[in-house]
C-alpha cells in the first residue's frame, strides 16, 4: 500500500552514525557497533538513487519531502547533495514539487553551503543549546573542544542567506535550570522556530536510573511553564516554540504533529547508510531492523506488520492510569523510549517525564483554549497577548496606594 508523504517522514542517514561532534548526550554515536569494523558508512550512489526512487514512490500525494540526517550529514561534502539534488530532479514527477531538509551541528557550514541551501530551499534544522557555556558543557568537538563559537558563526550565514532553519535546544541538567536566561538567549538572537527536547539518558540496567545529564520530570515541568508565561504575553507571533503549539493544536482539534505525543508511533522511521529499515530513530537495534530497501520495497516496509505492531504498541501499552489522565489527549504517554518507570498503583510502562508534562499540560491548556478562539476569530497576535494580559489585571487583588504590589516584589 503507497502512504501519503504526509503520513510518514522518513529519517535518511547516508553518513549513518558518523559526526565530527562527540556531544555527551548523542545517543547515535554508537550505532557504528552495529557494523562491522572498517565500514565505510557512506550510502553508495546507486543505493542512493535507489532511495529516492522509492521515497517518491511512496509518497502518493502532495509534496514528496526528504529528511537527511545523521550522524552529521554535511561529511559527506556538497557535491554529495549537489548530486542528491540531480537524482531528484531526473525522477521528480510531473507537477510534485520535492523539498529537503537537513539535521546538522552547523560547524561545516560556510557562505558555500549556504549559498547552495538557500538556493535549493532547504529547510535546516540546527542545534543549539542556549548561551556558550550551557551549549558548551556537552555539545564539544572532539578534543573536548566547545563548539558554540562555530554553531552561532553558521547560524548567522543561514540568516544572512534567509535560509529557513529550525534551532533545536535540548533540555539537560544544565540549562534547565536557567529557563529564562536560555530562552531570552533565543529571543536576543531572533530565532524563528524553536524545539525543546527534554534529554533522558537511561544508565545500564546493572546500575538503573538515569544520567546526571538527565533532566528531571519536575525541572522540565518548571522549565516549560516558565518560559510559556513569557512567550504568552510577549512573544505570540513572533517566536514559534514547537511544544507550545503542539498543545494549541491538540486543544483545536488538529492533533499532534511531534511524534512523541500522537497515540500511535512507527511514523518516523530511518533509513540507513546501507539501506537498513528501522522501526524509528530511537530503536535502531537488531530488534527493530525490520528489513532493507535493497531487498524489500519502502512502501512495504512501511506498512509491514512488524511495523504496524511497534506503532500500535505505544498505545496498547499505555498503563490504565494514563488512559484515565486529563491530559491524555496532550501527551498519549509521550515516547516509547521514556516510558520505564511505574504508576503509582506499580503498572510498568509510565514516561519518566510523566509529572513534568502533566504539570505543563495542565497549566497551558486554559490558555491555549483561549488562544484557540481568538485565532478562531480572527484576532491577531498582539490582540491575544493582550487578553492574556488583561486577564492577569481582572485577577489581581485590589490593593490600597501604599500597600506591597500583590505581584510578590515587595515594591509599593
Amino acid at each position: 500500500m503507497v502512504r501519503d508523504s504526509s503520513e510518514f517522514q522518513v529519517f535518511a542517514k547516508p553518513i549513518g552514525p558518523l559526526c565530527n561532534l562527540d556531544c555527551r548526550y548523542c545517543y547515535y554515536l554508537s550505532k557504528q557497533d552495529l557494523y562491522p569494523k572498517g565500514e565505510s558508512f557512506r550510502m553508495a550512489e546507486d543505493l542512493l538513487e535507489e532511495y529516492i526512487v522509492q521515497q517518491i514512490r511512496t509518497s502518493a500525494e502532495g509534496p514528496v519531502m526528504f529528511a537527511w540526517h545523521g550522524g552529521e550529514p554535511t561529511l559527506l561534502g556538497l557535491d554529495y547533495f549537489r548530486r542528491i539534488i540531480e537524482l531528484q530532479r531526473k525522477h521528480q514527477p510531473a507537477g510534485r514539487r520535492i523539498g529537503n531538509g537537513i539535521q546538522t551541528n552547523g560547524i561545516l557550514l560556510d557562505e558555500e553551503w549556504c549559498e547552495f541551501l538557500a538556493v535549493h530551499g532547504f529547510h535546516v534544522g540546527l542545534s543549539l543549546d542556549g548561551p556558550a557555556e550551557l551549549h558548551d558543557g556537552y555539545r564539544i568537538a572532539k578534543g573536548e573542544k566547545p563548539t558554540h563559537r562555530k554553531v552561532m558563526a553558521a547560524y548567522k550565514l543561514l540568516r544572512r542567506r534567509r535560509v529557513l532553519c529550525d534551532l533545536l535546544c535540548v533540555v539537560h541538567a544544565q540549562n534547565v535550570r536557567q529557563p529564562l536566561r536560555v530562552y531570552r538567549f533565543f529571543k536576543e538572537i531572533k530565532a524563528q522556530y524553536l524545539g525543546l527536547l527534554p534529554l533522558v539518558e537511561r544508565r545500564p540496567e546493572a546500575e538503573g536510573g538515569v544520567s546526571d545529564r538527565s533532566v528531571s520530570a519536575e525541572a522540565l515541568g518548571e522549565f516549560l511553564c516558565t518560559i510559556f508565561d513569557e512567550w504568552v504575553r510577549q512573544d505570540i507571533g513572533r517566536i514559534t516554540l514547537q511544544m507550545f503549539e503542539e498543545v494549541i493544536s491538540a486543544c483545536a482539534g488538529r492533533g499532534h504533529s511531534l511524534c512523541i505525543f500522537r497515540k500511535t508511533c512507527g511514523d518516523v522511521p530511518v533509513v540507513e547508510h546501507n539501506g537498513d529499515f528501522f522501526a524509528c530513530d530511537h530503536f535502531v537495534d537488531p530488534e527493530h531492523r525490520l528489513g532493507n530497501i535493497r531487498e524489500t520495497a519502502l512502501a512495504e516496509l512501511l506498512e509491514s506488520p512488524a511495523q504496524r505492531i511497534f506503532g500500535q504498541a505505544k498505545w496498547d501499552s499505555l498503563p490504565r492510569s494514563c488512559r484515565a489522565c486529563e491530559v491524555r489527549s496532550l501527551c498519549h504517554g509521550g515516547c516509547p523510549k521514556d516510558r520505564f518507570t511505574d504508576t503509582p498503583d506499580g503498572e510498568p510502562g509510565l514516561n519518566y517525564l510523566c509529572a513534568g508534562f502533566k504539570r505543563f499540560f495542565t497549566y497551558s491548556r486554559p490558555y491555549a483554549s483561549t488562544l484557540v478562539a481568538l485565532r478562531s476569530a480572527g484576532a491577531s497576535a498582539e490582540r491575544m497577548m493582550q487578553a492574556v494580559r488583561a486577564a492577569d489585571a481582572q485577577a489581581l487583588p485590589k490593593t490600597g496606594r501604599n500597600e506591597p504590589c500583590p505581584c510578590g516584589s515587595g515594591k509599593k
